[in-house]
């Protein structure tokens, strides 16, 4: 794809995700108004899996409006958060400032990050619906390694690529494969209104372009970058109603009766003995 074709479906996402800040932070899957209360956002599996994190110097990549951020500082860490939505930024600062946080956040794409900060955290994280979003995934690689301590490690809590092949409309739940689980010469476009959060929400701007990764595609960007896997984990549940009926259990998770992977999360680890 070339870079200006490239460039245009990253604006049209943009504006997609401009659009939604405002409808994710009314609605309940967010619950905006329970952090606002003192409620930590981040789910039992990344903070388990974190493990303790105070003092430590975090990079939280895709940070959206910033709640997972804030949820961070909570825990007792330094945390910048990055996000290429100016409306995310701008409402992520305000929550912020508002909460009497400290957190930064930097309002750039993730591409372009290693061109604006030259910093190296102790911790680099993102977590859930990230990936797709990326054009690049070596670059991605390479701007996680570019922002790590040689004794730091970075962690992802992920949709599995192997569930978005399958139609998240389908009420049958038939799981029938609709969608590439490799990697496609252009992304796949999507024109659908609503959002994952309010799905009967009016909306405007409702194209996005969507780039498939798998699981090798995802290994293989951080191990180029330098880094060793330490540990990769498999999880039959799901932070949202990814596939419609999808039922909410006491401890927060989603999960669709059916033995199939919907998260992933995997945390790995500069490979200092590397090259």
């Amino acid at each position: 794809m070339k870079t200006e074709d490239q460039r245009d479906c990253l604006n049209t996402n943009k504006r997609f995700w401009n659009e939604r800040v405002s409808i994710h932070k009314g609605s309940e899957l967010y619950g905006l108004e329970e952090f606002r209360k003192g409620r930590n956002k981040l789910h039992a599996l990344e903070r388990t899996e974190l493990g303790d994190v105070k003092g430590k110097k975090i990079l939280h990549l895709q940070c959206h409006f910033g709640m997972d951020t804030l949820s961070l500082e909570m825990l007792g860490a330094e945390v910048t958060g990055v996000d290429f939505s100016e409306e995310a930024i701008r409402s992520a600062e305000e929550l912020r400032d508002e909460l009497g946080f400290k957190a930064r956040f930097i309002l750039c794409d993730i591409a372009g990050l290693d061109e604006v900060l030259n910093e190296k955290f102790d911790i680099v994280f993102t977590s859930y619906g990230v990936v797709t979003w990326l054009p690049d995934i070596e670059k991605w690689g390479r701007t996680v390694a570019n922002h790590l301590r040689d004794d730091g490690f970075f962690y992802i809590a992920e949709i599995h690529p192997a569930s978005l092949m399958f139609d998240n409309t389908d009420a049958d739940l038939s799981f029938e494969a609709r969608y590439p689980y490799f990697r496609q010469d252009k992304p796949l476009k999507f024109d659908e209104p609503g959002t994952y959060a309010v799905k009967d929400a009016e909306t405007t701007n409702n194209t996005t372009y969507e780039w498939t990764h798998s699981l090798s595609d995802i290994f293989m960007s951080l191990i180029n970058a330098g880094l060793k896997i330490v540990f990769f984990h498999e999880h039959p549940f799901t932070v949202w109603e990814h596939f419609p009926g999808m039922k909410k259990g006491e401890d927060g998770y989603y999960r669709c009766g059916r033995d199939i992977p919907l998260l992933f999360s995997m945390k790995a680890v500069k490979d200092v003995h590397a090259g």
